[in-house]
């Protein structure tokens, strides 16, 4: 098992990470809210009255809710798993769909996040924002050298997404010596061709774009998930890479 931060690393189980206006992020304190982040989770994947998600790995992981001053439930969630190099990325949870072995000779800590999500409906543009500030604060806490994660397109089919997924293998393909390998079963290739641009933006889920947005690029290929009924592709960003005016605008959010 992953040890979980310490209270060194960004404050302890509950503490709050990033608290701006209404609208703060904290890590989860106990079960009850690790439950209520599983439960955000399945309204955003599954529907209203599906059920709640939840896996084996969220016990390896930290868990960290953004809450708003006048609701009872989290109004947006994630999970986090620290690996301490690259020769631990078999623990992760991408490890599961890719190929990661050119990843192995990283060096440094590792941040993996996961089941990123918003309520739906929500369309606040804030709570992205406070998310990615606490995001901030944990990596620059353990001077993480990566980010990565399994990022969604609801839905299996590829058809809606053909801009994105065009513009995605033409302009944002995880370098050579980077490239992720396939080994899930099902996959979609990405590309041929540039894509239009305007409508590709349109067709990324916001997370995607941030990652983009700090230098991140993506696997060649996205993977089929039936079980989640998803689209993902795998993403990732080297913290070195990170534009510095964005890297400043991160780091202004979260201080």
């Amino acid at each position: 098992m992953i040890p979980r931060q310490t209270d060194q690393d960004a404050g302890a189980a509950g503490g709050i990470l990033l608290s701006r206006g209404r609208l703060r992020a904290r890590l989860a304190a106990d079960a009850r809210d690790v439950a209520a982040a599983q439960a955000l989770r399945g309204l955003a994947f599954f529907g209203p009255g599906g059920r709640a998600d939840r896996d084996a790995h969220d016990d390896l992981c930290d868990h960290v809710l953004i809450e708003a001053a006048e609701e009872e439930a989290p109004v947006a969630c994630f999970r986090c798993l620290w690996l301490p190099d690259g020769a631990a990325l078999g623990r992760s949870y991408a490890a599961r769909f890719y190929d990661l072995d050119r990843l192995s000779a990283l060096d440094g800590p590792l941040l993996e996040l996961g089941r990123f999500c918003v309520r739906p409906g929500l369309t606040d543009p804030d709570v992205l924002r406070i998310a990615w500030g606490a995001i901030t604060a944990l990596v620059d806490a353990r001077a993480g050298r990566m980010l990565f994660g399994c990022v969604s397109f609801r839905g299996t089919d590829p058809a809606p997404y053909g801009d994105a997924l065009a513009r995605l293998g033409a302009h944002h393909a995880a370098p050579e010596r980077r490239r992720i390998g396939v080994k899930a079963p099902e996959v979609v290739r990405l590309g041929p061709g540039p894509g239009d641009g305007r409508a590709a933006m349109k067709q990324m889920p916001p997370l995607l774009r941030t990652y983009l947005s700090m230098g991140g690029w993506v696997s060649d290929h996205a993977v089929v998930d039936r079980e989640m009924n998803t689209l993902h592709v795998f993403t990732g960003v080297e913290t070195a890479a990170i534009p510095p005016a964005r890297a400043r605008a991160l780091r202004a959010i979260a201080s």
